[in-house]
């Protein structure tokens, strides 16, 4: 069994507003904007990065804001679900916060866990979890919201497919995931190798229908490793398995690989080096517009062109 993959590194999504992804993402769920970048394929587009005070690994979703992209839909061949992890005690906090926004949730419970749902204004499907075990991470704490409500990371992401069986074997083949539980159409696949931002589901279902990239929906999904050495290795078993993969770039703020896995998820692998303050301190991480070296002769043009926030 592999021990490289360090559970989940990043999500990226897509939304229709850059404004109101800001606004949503750090007024109301709290978190710390850690890097306001912009795509390196469309410099006229933000790069969001919103997690927890340093941008831990397992704490960071993103967003391309394509301003007016209009609505996806989510469905088979996606990361329809991003599962965070929060404290006993904290979904009556949780569900008067987000009505006060005119956001309805709604409480289940999964593999034993409760589980509060609802949707980002864009439609993004997001999950509040109490874990089974205390997640003792370091929260971003804001004016109002106290540590003993607040958000500590990722605690698991859900895919659905047509069929689970090809995917399982990606996970816990080259990934070294290991399923832990079925219930119905919903497998539970964790790894060992961290004890937090571990876990990823999948839904059977054959009938959902086909997703399709835009505002508020999964880009993809990043899991971690610890550098550029493991995150080879890793390649080599991709390759291996005769799946396409892309040579390792340089995301500034670590390193990637990126594979479409047989369900039709996008799957990237990523680095913990070097890091959110490599160009900025931590104090004031997400403060100022950061751009990939090549774009920085067009500073004031890219800075013309980007939404106020």
């Amino acid at each position: 069994m592999h021990k490289d993959i360090l559970g989940l590194h990043h999500v990226t999504a897509i939304s229709n507003n850059a404004k109101k992804n800001h606004q949503f993402y750090t007024e109301v769920l709290g978190l710390r904007m850690v890097k306001k970048t912009v795509n390196f394929d469309d410099p006229s587009t933000y790069h969001f990065y919103f997690g927890d005070e340093q941008g831990s690994p397992g704490s960071i979703i993103t967003f391309f804001p394509w301003e007016g992209i209009g609505k996806g839909i989510n469905g088979v061949g996606m990361a329809t679900h991003t599962g965070y992890s929060v404290p006993e005690g904290s979904f009556e906090f949780w569900k008067e916060r987000l009505s006060k926004e005119g956001i309805t949730s709604s409480e289940s419970e999964i593999f034993g866990e409760k589980v509060l749902s609802f949707n980002d204004p864009d439609g993004m499907q997001l999950q509040l979890i109490i874990p089974n075990k205390i997640d003792s991470r370091e929260p971003w704490i804001t004016n109002s919201i106290s540590p003993e409500f607040a958000i500590r990371g990722f605690h698991n992401v859900t895919l659905t497919l047509r069929s689970a069986d090809a995917t399982s074997k990606v996970l816990t083949d080259i990934l070294g995931y290991s399923l832990k539980e079925q219930k119905g159409n919903r497998y539970r696949f964790e790894t060992d190798t961290i004890d937090t931002a571990n876990i990823i589901d999948i839904i059977e279902d054959e009938n959902a229908p086909v997703g399709r990239n835009a505002a508020g929906t999964n880009h993809h999904i990043a899991f971690r490793v610890k550098n550029d050495d493991v995150l080879m290795e890793v390649r080599e078993r991709v390759v291996a398995a005769g799946l396409s993969i892309t040579p390792k770039i340089d995301r500034d703020y670590f390193f990637s690989l990126y594979f479409r896995e047989p369900g039709g998820v996008l799957f990237e692998v990523a680095t913990n080096n070097p890091g959110f303050t490599v160009d900025e301190p931590l104090e004031s991480l997400g403060s100022a517009l950061k751009l990939p070296t090549q774009y920085e002769n067009m500073r004031s043009k890219i800075e013309a062109v980007l939404p106020k926030l």
